[in-house]
């Protein structure tokens, strides 16, 4: 395997505009040309980062929040829309691979999906993740993933897999994705200060990015959004009571760890910016020597793990007797 010269990798840590996926979109261009310009080959972003995080699941009874679910699916893009091809022309321009969350309209009117896109630096769509499983109040808008997209995409700066936020923590997709020959992750989340008072997000974070770089030894690079002041009027408009939710520190982490799951330079906690580290996938072939979970650090005699990677369908229709003997 010929490893790519080492380069540099940008994660940025910012708000989308709110619900307005044209102008989140110019945005995020705006950003990667600022790393283009200081090196970077990779940029990551945060979780539905087109254009939005529905926090109203967090802060209102389903009832209240019920409007936003409306305006968020009409905010939603498909992976086809005339409105991202900007941003797979600027990856092309920029010569940069590009790793951004959507929210995703799925085929039914009403059905979104937390997406991540994966567009390799000719501007090309390389694939998509779909969240497998919403976390906890999420479950009122995203309409859960399946394994069909839990895939690991090869380009000239190696090898690139993708889990969104909570999902981080589900040590089976983790699994299968270092199975597949992982060697950079991206683990993209949002600010959450409305998390019960004993949990450090920012903490969390990073816990969770360490852990999948030391047990894979690869590189991981978290993205988190930022809650702006756009955001806080637009939902304290609807609920003022809800205003002090949002003065919590620690709710993001933005950073890059290293095969040894150190964090590489000094990460963003709450501020918005980008941060840099430098990329040699020759670190991560040393420290397999002592744990190689994908080899001769695992037993395989006694472990099992099988992946579906089959599209689910919610039907199939039968038009002809060969149809039905494929089907049997």
């Amino acid at each position: 395997m010929k490893l790519p010269s080492p380069y540099l990798a940008a994660a940025v840590q910012t708000a989308p505009v709110f619900l307005n996926p044209e102008a989140t979109i110019a945005k995020a261009i705006d950003w990667m040309k600022t790393a283009q310009s200081n090196g970077a080959k990779l940029i990551a972003f945060p979780e539905v980062f087109i254009a939005g995080y529905p926090y109203w699941n967090w802060i209102m009874t389903p009832v209240q929040g019920s409007k936003w679910f409306e305006v968020l699916y009409k905010s939603a893009v498909s992976v086809t829309d005339p409105m991202l091809v900007p941003l797979f022309e600027a990856a092309k321009q920029l010569q940069m691979t590009v790793v951004i969350g959507i929210n995703e309209r799925g085929n039914s009117l009403g059905e979104i999906y937390n997406t991540n896109l994966i567009i390799g630096s000719d501007g090309q769509l390389l694939g998509k993740h779909r969240k497998l499983v919403p976390t906890w109040a999420e479950k009122l808008t995203w309409t859960g993933g399946d394994g069909s997209t839990l895939r690991v995409y090869p380009t000239e700066i190696g090898p690139i897999g993708t889990l969104a936020c909570g999902e981080n923590t589900n040590t089976l997709a983790r699994f299968s994705l270092l199975a597949q020959g992982e060697l950079i992750h991206v683990a993209n989340y949002i600010s959450l200060p409305v998390a019960p008072p004993d949990y450090n997000m920012a903490e969390a974070i990073k816990i969770r990015a360490a852990a999948h770089s030391f047990e894979g030894k690869l590189f991981t690079l978290v993205s988190c959004s930022t809650i702006s002041d756009e955001i806080k009027n637009a939902l304290i408009d609807e609920a003022p009571e809800i205003e002090s939710l949002f003065e919590r520190k620690q709710s993001a982490f933005t950073g890059i760890i290293g095969p040894n799951g150190a964090v590489m330079g000094n990460p963003l906690i709450d501020e918005e910016g980008i941060v840099y580290a430098e990329i040699d996938l020759n670190r991560c072939i040393q420290p397999k020597q002592m744990h190689d979970i994908l080899g001769h650090y695992n037993r395989f005699d006694i472990f099992d793990l099988r992946v579906n990677r089959r599209a689910q369908t919610n039907i199939q229709f039968v038009d002809s007797n060969e149809d039905w003997e494929k089907l049997t």
